[in-house]
């Protein structure tokens, strides 16, 4: 009989201890919020949403408050879900091209496309015309593309992804419409981080709006308004000084009608 007690009091004492233990810390709001702005891939999110296995309730207080942090749909998607299936834009674009990098996408046919750079020379314009001790133009430029048209054509809505490079923000990426010139495409804009010009400078600038769907991924939506023509976007630092002449690049296309 004492023995019985005994086992049952050794029993009650162990369940007691388990029952006492301090639960694992479950994730947070914040903690996806943190992981997100120190640039954690989406895949790598998922994977600690998923082993935690906490289905969130997330209020649209809430989903405000992620999105404003710059938490992707697809992270939400698994926060409310954690044991369903998501496939973000850029996790498709992955498996459409597993060599995806730094640099310009346009979708077609469903699929993402990598857009190939060209070349573009340079020349200082009006304002300034100044090249800094580390080869960057500064000032008022003019560029020219060889050649009348871009080898990338597309018709109106286009839909781009933009992957930049580490500490690099969208908003530095410029626009451009260009005006055809005899067997060559050119342009005017400026360089450098200057923001207040005159002399038609930002004549040829095109504004766009962006989303960003995960860490330094961004998706760019140009309406059917925006008209045909030739266009371009110019990544910050495509301008560099090699001896006399000034080179760079642009992820150049056509819109066709």
């Amino acid at each position: 009989m004492k023995l019985l007690q005994l086992a049952i009091v050794v029993s009650f004492l162990a369940s007691s201890v388990i029952f006492g233990q301090a639960q694992p810390k479950r994730t947070t709001v914040d903690d996806i919020i943190e992981m997100s702005k120190a640039g954690l891939s989406e895949s790598l999110i998922f994977t600690t949403l998923r082993k935690d296995g906490q289905a969130f309730d997330l209020k649209p207080a809430d989903m405000v408050r992620l999105k404003a942090a710059g938490v992707s749909d697809a992270i939400m998607q698994v926060m409310l879900d954690p044991k369903g299936t998501v496939a973000s834009a850029p996790m498709v674009a992955a498996k459409a091209n597993p060599t995806l990098d730094i640099g310009v996408y346009i979708k077609k046919e469903g699929k993402w496309t990598e857009v190939l750079p060209e070349v573009v020379n340079w020349k200082t314009g009006g304002v300034l015309k100044s090249i800094a001790s580390a080869g960057i133009v500064k000032g008022d430029m003019n560029g020219n593309v060889q050649g009348p048209n871009s080898r990338n054509s597309a018709k109106t809505p286009l839909e781009f992804m933009v992957i930049t490079a580490e500490g690099v923000a969208i908003t530095e990426y410029q626009l451009i419409r260009m005006r055809p010139n005899k067997n060559y495409r050119e342009f005017r804009t400026v360089t450098g981080g200057i923001m207040h010009v005159e002399g038609g400078a930002t004549r040829d600038l095109v504004p766009f709006e962006q989303k960003k769907t995960a860490s330094r991924t961004f998706e760019i939506i140009l309406p059917a308004t925006m008209g045909a023509g030739e266009y371009g976007f110019l990544p910050p630092g495509a301008v560099t000084s090699a001896s006399s002449a000034s080179l760079g690049k642009m992820y150049t296309f056509r819109v066709i009608e």
